[in-house]
């Protein structure tokens, strides 16, 4: 099994800047991408950015291309995102994930195909 846990969130101001953190421990070796996802109050859970943990490729949501990066530690077994530019659109709770399959974009940006997933950090960007 793996265990995530989300750090970083917290209440900015529009154009600011956060940086979140999410620690895998576990059964890291099983990992095969991480995910950054999020869920604003009666919304569904939406897809923000995906990394593959070995290789490094990356994919976003096209809400937050060119604001948000999605990095990875392997030695360390930590995924950030670091988010510039914040919208108040971009409150949410925003949870880290993991996957221990790849798979093609339409999987690897779907909630439901990730197994692992941590409690959630509160992001709030106020106007």
């Amino acid at each position: 099994q793996v265990q995530l846990v989300e750090s970083g969130g917290g209440l900015v101001q529009a154009g600011g800047s956060l940086r979140l953190s999410c620690a895998a421990s576990g059964r890291t070796l099983i990992v095969y991408a991480m995910g950054w996802f999020r869920q604003a109050p009666g919304k569904e859970r939406e897809f923000v950015a995906t990394i593959a943990w070995s290789v490094g490729s990356t994919y976003y949501a096209d809400s937050v291309k060119g604001r948000f990066t999605i990095s990875r530690d392997n030695a360390k077994n930590l995924v950030y995102l670091q988010m510039d530019s914040l919208k108040p659109e971009d409150t949410a709770v925003y949870y880290c994930a993991a996957r221990s399959r790849g798979g093609g974009v339409e999987i690897m940006t779907s909630p439901s195909t990730y197994n692992y997933w941590g409690q959630g950090t509160q992001v709030t960007v106020s106007s």
